[in-house]
Formats: structure tokens, C-alpha cells, sequence
């Protein structure tokens, strides 16, 4: 039997928690959109144009490209909650930024017609799965930890088929990737909402609206990233 996934603070009525909470998911996705435009922007500018991802990509500087988006998440983790809305948002159009410069390499792989059209099907993917997620009376939660064994297990393959380099094995992390950050834009969604219901004042929202975000950025970057390795045309 579904349980509830949220409930409103004493004193409050339903109706203002109800549209306080629509704003709340608005911002959300607003801050989550404007990051993937910097994101895709910066992606653009880097991977069209020799003269700056040749001095990146050809050097060990695409190491530091690559793993800097992992310091910023594992920051923001450790540190939401000791900083200011400001500065959390502040740090994460810095991360979106820096991502683009990680994915700027996907221009000298695949083709930018198939980037454009895998997008609009990561899009619609996306929108479709948050949006159930959003509106399910399901309780979700009961799904979090294997979907989290899920990730970890894509993390763990994706890092040694860095030295293994089997098509077979990217394959299987690409679909396994689809259907686990698929489920983890549900769960995430449904989550954003609960805790809105448990946060308190509005410096907390904001924050909680950022970090928010960048879980459903994250979301939305890799499973772009897993349908564009099956669906991607790699560049002649």
C-alpha cells in the first residue's frame, strides 16, 4: 500500500503548501535548464574550436577537464549545508561550466546531427520519467538503494573499461546506465518533494533548489551520455 511522501508543517495551510511547493519545483528545473544551456553552450564553443580544445584534449590538462565535475559533486555532498544559497548557486553555473568542458569532447566523436537528436530523446525521456515521479502516489524510496548499487556498479565497469577499452562492456554499462538513471530521475523527483516538506525558511529552500538541481542535472547528463554511446553516429 503506498504510504505518503510528504506532509505539510503544522499550521500551514494545504493550498499555500501546495503552491509553495510548485515554486519550489519550478525553481528547481529552471536552475536545472539554465545549467544544461551553460553546459551545452560552453560544450559547443570548446569542441568547434581548434584552438581550444587541441591545448585541453591532446595534453594530461584533459585529466584534470575530466575529473574536475567529480571535486565540485563531492564538494557540494560534504558542504551544502555550510554555505550560503548564494554561494551554492554560485558554485553550481561554475560546475555546469565546467562539465561543458568535459563533454566538449563529444564534438570530435559523434556527428552534431546525432548529438541534437539524442538530446531531444534524453529530453523527452527526461521530462516524461520526472514528470511520473513527480505526480506517482508510489513510494519511491523503497527503490534507493539498488538503484544506488546500480550506479555503483556503472562507475566501477565504466572505470575499467578505461584500460580494457571492450565495446561489449560499454554497451552493457550504456543500457544498464539508461534504465538506472531513468529510475533515478523518478526517485530523485519524488525525494525533491519530501524534502521540501521537511526543510524550514526560505535560505534553506534555496539551497535545497540548487542542490536539487544538480541531482537532476547529473541525471540528465548520463543518461544523455549512455543513449548518445548506443544512439550517437561517431564522426567519419
Amino acid at each position: 500500500m503506498a504510504t505518503p511522501i510528504y506532509r505539510t508543517h503544522a499550521g500551514i495551510d494545504s493550498a499555500a503548501f501546495d503552491e509553495g511547493l510548485r515554486q519550489h519545483m519550478l525553481r528547481v528545473f529552471n536552475y536545472m535548464g539554465l545549467g544544461l544551456v551553460i553546459t551545452g553552450i560552453v560544450a559547443f564553443v570548446v569542441g568547434t574550436t581548434p584552438a581550444l580544445y587541441v591545448p585541453i584534449f591532446s595534453t594530461p590538462l584533459k585529466w584534470v577537464v575530466m575529473l574536475a565535475p567529480l571535486a565540485f559533486v563531492f564538494f557540494f555532498s560534504f558542504r551544502i549545508h555550510a554555505i550560503s544559497a548564494a554561494t551554492a548557486q554560485m558554485l553550481f553555473w561554475a560546475f555546469c561550466a565546467v562539465m561543458g568542458l568535459s563533454m566538449a569532447s563529444i564534438f570530435l566523436v559523434f556527428t552534431g546531427q546525432s548529438i541534437v537528436r539524442v538530446f531531444f530523446i534524453t529530453a523527452a525521456m527526461f521530462g516524461a520519467t520526472a514528470l511520473w515521479g513527480y505526480t506517482t502516489k508510489r513510494d519511491l524510496s523503497q527503490f534507493g538503494s539498488l538503484l544506488m548499487m546500480g550506479l555503483i556498479g556503472i562507475i566501477i565497469a565504466s572505470l575499467v573499461n578505461i584500460f580494457l577499452a571492450s565495446d561489449a562492456l560499454q554497451f552493457a554499462v550504456s543500457v544498464i546506465g539508461v534504465i538506472v538513471f531513468t529510475g533515478l530521475t523518478a526517485y530523485d523527483t519524488q525525494n525533491i518533494k519530501a524534502q521540501y516538506a521537511e526543510s524550514f525558511g526560505e535560505e534553506s529552500n534555496q539551497k535545497l533548489a540548487v542542490f536539487g538541481a544538480l541531482s537532476l542535472y547529473l541525471n540528465f547528463i548520463n543518461l544523455f551520455q549512455m543513449l548518445l554511446s548506443l544512439l550517437g553516429q561517431r564522426e567519419e
